[in-house]
């Protein structure tokens, strides 16, 4: 153990948002994300991808009841904007069709950076969306795609199905803890 220590004091650090790619390859081995888990992924993303609008729906449906995430989808009037929530729904279809191709290309880990730093650095009002709340939306989407794969897939496959989807998408939380705290260097 005091070896291994020593070995991680030797490692110089580096700032994630400068090699994305690294940042998130050393994430998915810290969950233990396997080439077992990415295949269970792209084995299972067609069960996901058939309800993608149902998802993208009930989980900003879920937002609106709530005062403190609805304040996001609200015009001046207090009205929900609904064209505004049409395009979020679209863009949370597109980052669950990427997902779901499980490639983590330098390509596609800094649009996860672009997305984590659009929620977590918004200029206008009410501004930055609560990183709890992100929190939440991904624990939200967790629990949705379990039920998916309880529904649709065996026992043992809806299982490797759900751990599987839980690492990547843990993975995809930390790219987007990034966008609230200031810039450090990691291991």
């Amino acid at each position: 153990m005091a070896e291994e220590a020593a070995r991680a004091k030797s490692v110089p650090g580096y700032l994630p948002g400068t090699d994305m790619p690294r940042f998130i390859r050393d994430m998915m081995e810290f969950v233990g994300m396997s080439e077992a888990d990415v295949a269970a992924i792209r084995r299972s993303a067609p069960n996901v991808l058939a309800h993608e609008r149902e998802l993208t729906t009930a989980l900003y449906d879920h937002f609106i009841k709530f005062p403190r995430s609805a304040q996001f989808f609200l015009k001046p009037d207090g009205e929900v904007d609904q064209a505004r929530l049409e395009r979020r729904k679209h863009s949370l279809g597109r980052w669950l069709r990427e997902t779901a191709e499980a490639a983590i290309t330098q390509e596609f880990s800094y649009y996860l950076l672009s997305a984590a730093l659009a929620h977590g650095h918004r200029p206008t009002a009410p501004g930055a969306i609560p990183q709890h709340l992100m929190v939440g939306a991904m624990s939200l989407t967790q629990s949705a795609l379990a039920g998916i794969f309880a529904q649709e897939l065996g026992a043992d496959e809806a299982a490797a199905a759900s751990i599987a989807w839980n690492k990547l998408l843990l993975v995809q939380l930390s790219v987007f803890m990034l966008a609230y705290v200031p810039p450090r260097a990691v291991l």
